[in-house]
C-alpha cells in the first residue's frame, strides 16, 4: 500500500438523510464510527476495503464520521443533515 495517501481513497458523500461510503483503493480493514457533534454514536461498522456501505442517518443535525485504518491511523469528516 506504498505510493499513494490512504486517507485519498475514501470517499464519502451525503444525499439527504444517506450517507455513502465508498473506497477507491483497497486500505484493508476500517472501523467506521458516525457521532453526532455531542458525541452521540449513530453508527459503527467495520468494513473491508474497496467494499462500501450507506447508512441512513435518521435525525437532522451536525455529525463526525471517522475512519480507522488496521495502522491505527484516524482520518474523519464533519457532514451536516437537513429536514
Amino acid at each position: 500500500m506504498q505510493g499513494f495517501p490512504k486517507g485519498s481513497t475514501i470517499n464519502a458523500t451525503i444525499s439527504g438523510h444517506l450517507l455513502t461510503v465508498s473506497f477507491t483503493q483497497n486500505i484493508g480493514q476500517v472501523a467506521v464510527e458516525i457521532t453526532t457533534d455531542t458525541g452521540a454514536t449513530v453508527d459503527c461498522v467495520n468494513t473491508s476495503t474497496p467494499t462500501g456501505f450507506q447508512c441512513y442517518i435518521p435525525n437532522a443535525g451536525d455529525y463526525i464520521v471517522t475512519f480507522t485504518l488496521s495502522n491505527g491511523d484516524e482520518y474523519y469528516g464533519e457532514f451536516e443533515v437537513l429536514n
